[in-house]
């Protein structure tokens, strides 16, 4: 499955000034077009630096989207030959404007980026550190501190087929978790019911004493926010870990 596009940049920005040109950012333009399935994200990524060129946008947004380019499989010869053929329709200028750009970004000496560095660029929250928590996961996953005053807010990110093991919160009275999307797609289970699909913006409320796990999908990237209940007489209790064949039934 082909990842989704998730872009922040609007409201983290103009979220209190332009509230409509946010939404229509970060919701339509990069929430539904560019992740309508008609047309592949390499290509959407050719489409865009050839519509900013021919605009003659040259600025740090032509940047980002030869680097998303990049990082969606344009090569360096691919974004050669895209800009030479575009400058025979749009002019000799832009086509010198956005070869400087391109050169910067397809540096030879500077290496190409990792997957878990491609999905830190589709996220708000930083992916932090490897999980202290680890042996209580299958795969690798990654912990960082959001808010630890008030409310603990955590960002746990997943790479693709990780999950923690079934586990429980327990408490006196109060107590559970909430998980919020933010990035890829993941799911989340309790014990004896089928597996829901989490994808950014889903929202999963965890009871105290109800048996679950949650991780990625096998074949993505996957990040929630995991926010802690307050309660009395809290804890977790680790259980098994989750199989593949229990993966297996959420595909």
């Amino acid at each position: 499955m082909e990842e989704k596009i998730v872009q922040t940049a609007g409201r983290a920005q103009l979220g209190e000034f332009a509230p409509a040109f946010a939404h229509l950012n970060d919701d339509v333009l990069f929430g539904e077009v560019w992740n309508e399935k008609a047309i592949d994200i390499k290509t959407k990524c050719i489409i865009t630096v050839v519509s900013l060129m021919a605009s003659g946008v040259t600025d740090s947004s032509l940047t980002y989207h030869l680097q998303n380019a990049k990082a969606h499989g344009v090569t360096k010869e691919e974004i050669a030959a895209i800009i030479t053929h575009a400058t025979m329709y749009v002019g000799w200028p832009k086509g010198w404007a956005v070869f400087r750009l391109a050169k910067e970004v397809w540096n030879e000496e500077t290496p190409g980026l990792t997957e878990k560095e491609r999905f830190q660029n589709a996220v708000f929250f930083p992916i932090g550190e490897k999980n202290p928590y680890g042996q209580f996961f299958v795969g690798q996953s990654y912990l960082a501190p959001v808010s630890t005053e008030q409310v603990p807010v955590f960002h746990v990110t997943f790479e693709p087929g990780c999950r923690n093991n079934w586990h429980i919160h327990h408490a006196k009275s109060g107590g559970g978790q909430m998980l919020i999307g933010v990035g890829g797609r993941g799911y989340y289970q309790e014990w004896g019911k089928p597996p829901v699909e989490i994808v950014p913006g889903t929202v999963i409320h965890i009871p105290a004493e109800v048996k679950h796990w949650h991780g990625a999908a096998p074949d993505s990237w996957f990040s929630h926010l995991a926010i802690e209940v307050a309660g009395e007489e809290t804890g977790t209790e680790w259980c098994e870990a989750v199989t593949d064949a229990d993966i297996g039934k959420t595909e």
